[in-house]
């Protein structure tokens, strides 16, 4: 990322989160002549204990020298949460890993996790890259989701699947929650690669392509790891619940593995076992 994408990136997120915070939350009136919702920059400046003048410039953008000690008051004026902060801190202080390129031979899962993958019978795990390009999956996840065997090894992006597949957006009950889950890791991504220029090539063709996307990656959402459960309405099995827990690989490879766990108490086992079982019979 250069450093205009990089200070542009660093004022969206600023603005967006600035936006997001209600006045009547610290104590401020709502008052009627606010023609934005959320604060203003004064008053974040205020909050921050730093000059509106400077808090302005940080916001429009511009290349000014911030520190640590200041980022940590603009944080917590914001209300801003630890991973949130780190992004923040990234594209601040311009930290770039020294990462920035992605191997073909690095896509080739060990044994090890291939070895996991196959364990996790009846919950669908899906490892990706840094990208969020799919690079491992198990039967579970080929059952539930769909069959990424099918699909074009460059086409197979998760972010791209989410939002142009028909198969996820009739899957996730809450789709939008769904989505939002997968763009706020990729955020992460994004804020911690900024060396990479494919992430701004890949943010500026799905904006320009998907009008989802776009406005909800204007949301500015962070996490390394949502946590969160999610109701499926699968076209053969029906009713299903999941937790999904997202976990880093450690290793020379940036690999992440999302797990869909069933719900304890509810037939989702059951009934991935019964699909696949009868999937497995019809070939």
């Amino acid at each position: 990322m250069n450093d205009k994408n990089r200070l542009e990136a660093l004022s969206s997120f600023l603005k967006s989160k600035r936006a997001q915070i209600k006045p009547e939350s610290i104590g401020l009136p709502a008052g009627t002549r606010r023609r934005t919702p959320g604060l203003r920059r004064e008053e974040v400046a205020q909050l921050a204990g730093v000059s509106t003048t400077w808090y302005t410039w940080l916001e429009q953008g511009r290349d000014i020298k911030v520190s640590a000690s200041v980022l940590d008051c603009i944080a917590t004026a914001l209300q801003l949460s630890n991973d949130e902060t780190d992004y923040l801190y990234n594209l601040a202080l311009d930290v770039k890993s020294e990462m920035t390129t992605i191997k073909k031979e690095s896509s080739e899962l060990s044994p090890a996790l291939k070895r996991i993958l196959a364990e996790l019978t009846y919950c669908p795990t899906i490892i990706t890259d840094r990208h969020c390009h799919i690079v491992g999956w198990n039967a579970a996840a080929a059952h539930v989701f769909l069959d990424f065997e099918q699909v074009p090894y460059n086409e197979r992006n998760l972010i791209r699947l989410v939002f142009t597949r028909k198969e996820f957006k009739a899957l996730a009950v809450n789709w939008e929650h769904f989505a939002k889950g997968f763009l706020a890791i990729f955020r992460t991504y994004y804020g911690h690669y900024l060396g990479d220029e494919w992430y701004n090539q890949f943010i500026e063709e799905m904006s320009q392509s998907h009008q989802e996307f776009r406005d909800l990656w204007q949301e500015s959402q962070v996490s390394k790891a949502p946590e969160m459960i999610i109701e499926f309405r699968h076209a053969k099995a029906g009713k299903m619940l999941f937790n999904l827990t997202s976990l880093q690989v450690q290793g020379d490879m940036d690999l992440r593995c999302s797990i869909y766990t069933p719900v304890e108490e509810t037939e989702t086992e059951d009934k991935l076992r019964r699909l696949m079982k009868k999937i497995s019979a019809e070939k």
